[in-house]
């Protein structure tokens, strides 16, 4: 299983919307076949290892990260093909959160006469996919905020210019963060400070295998409740969708505008302070744009606001061995907090080099 976990993570960059899944056959104490899933619409992962294993797959063990489907979405039930190529017995690590799967998978083997054992380093396949399982449970993509800062706690001088804090491997860790992201949500104001394209860039991923899993250009989300999201931005001009969510008695002129742009303008409710509903933001793309992870990169009032709504998941924060001083700008945007028994605990998961820099991994608690 724990082969099957890593070859699962070999889809880490490309699979979206469908889940990160690996599968090894064993027989006789030797591996026969194994697979992982790559890309969506293109064989799951038991199909690929049923292949490279023939008819040696009969009587074999199949070790797999997540539940075999049971339905017919655009490739078929990988269930039904491990029962007709005579699998003798199926290990799987977490039952799919799928509500069309959901035991489903399980059930058919077990029908056909197969033993299913569930549960083996069931919390290193949740790892696989923390988005996958957050969207089909709770009807929400997982957000993982990103921040560069100073030592001091600052993103920016006061006039905006944040370019650059950090150093070069740091930016190449962001890049990663934004190849394995269905989705990169920004404020318009980061916008309007930094022109921010949002995009991979290929050449700084500096990866082994960048060129065999191509480039998957991340959806972009712009918050931007007045629409005021300049006509030259330079998102509008990139490859791959611009989303712009606005309220939804927006202006339609301006819309219309932003849409000749290149832009995609979305109505969203407004929250009671009267912007964008950002619980609502967030099921629109977990339900309509199937966006398993976002990575917010963005400014002081997004992130606080994320933050007060209990909406994310893990923080990413880049700390550079600097000081940008009192008048640059600060980290979060977190009004209200005016005693200690307001604060904001987090719980640090990891802290590391990262060249010149520090990452630290926390999420809120």
């Amino acid at each position: 299983m724990a082969q099957a976990v890593r070859l699962a993570r070999r889809g880490h960059y490309t699979t979206m919307p469908n889940p990160r899944v690996g599968c090894v056959l064993v027989k006789a104490d030797r591996v026969v076949g194994e697979g992982f899933h790559a890309w969506a619409g293109e064989p799951h992962a038991e199909i690929h290892a049923l292949r490279a294993a023939g008819e040696a797959a009969r009587g074999a063990t199949a070790y797999v990260t997540l539940e075999p489907c049971s339905h017919q979405g655009r490739t078929g039930p990988c269930a039904v093909a491990l029962a007709t190529a005579g699998v003798a017995r199926v290990v799987v690590a977490m039952q799919d959160p799928n509500p069309q799967v959901a035991g489903q998978g399980i059930a058919r083997l077990r029908e056909a006469g197969i033993p299913v054992q569930v549960g083996v380093l069931e919390a290193e396949a949740r790892t696989l996919n923390p988005g996958f399982v957050m969207r089909m449970a709770r009807g929400r993509p997982f957000v993982r905020m990103k921040m560069a800062m100073s030592l001091d706690g600052r993103t920016a001088m006061r006039s905006g210019e944040s370019q650059w804090i950090t150093g070069p491997l740091a930016r190449r860790e962001v890049q990663r963060l934004r190849a394995g992201s269905c989705a990169i949500l920004t404020g318009v104001e980061s916008i309007i400070f930094d022109n921010a394209r949002l995009t991979v860039r290929p050449d700084q991923l500096e990866l082994p295998d960048a060129e065999a899993i191509g480039v998957r250009q991340p959806l972009r989300v712009v918050v931007d409740s007045r629409l005021r999201l300049p006509l030259a931005a330079a998102c509008l001009r990139e490859p791959g969708r611009t989303l712009v969510a606005t309220l939804e008695d927006h202006d339609a002129e301006r819309r219309a505008r932003l849409e000749e742009a290149g832009a995609e303008v979305v109505g969203v409710p407004a929250a009671p302070d009267g912007r964008v509903d950002l619980s609502a933001l967030l099921h629109h793309l977990a339900m309509r744009e199937q966006a398993n992870e976002v990575l917010l990169e963005t400014g002081a009032t997004l992130a606080g606001a994320m933050l007060a709504a209990g909406l994310v998941d893990e923080m990413q924060l880049f700390v550079a061995p600097t000081l940008l001083g009192g008048e640059a700008r600060s980290l979060f945007e977190l009004p209200g907090l005016t005693r200690m028994d307001q604060q904001k605990p987090v719980e640090i998961l990891d802290i590391r080099a990262v060249g010149r820099d520090w990452r630290i991994t926390a999420r809120p608690r």
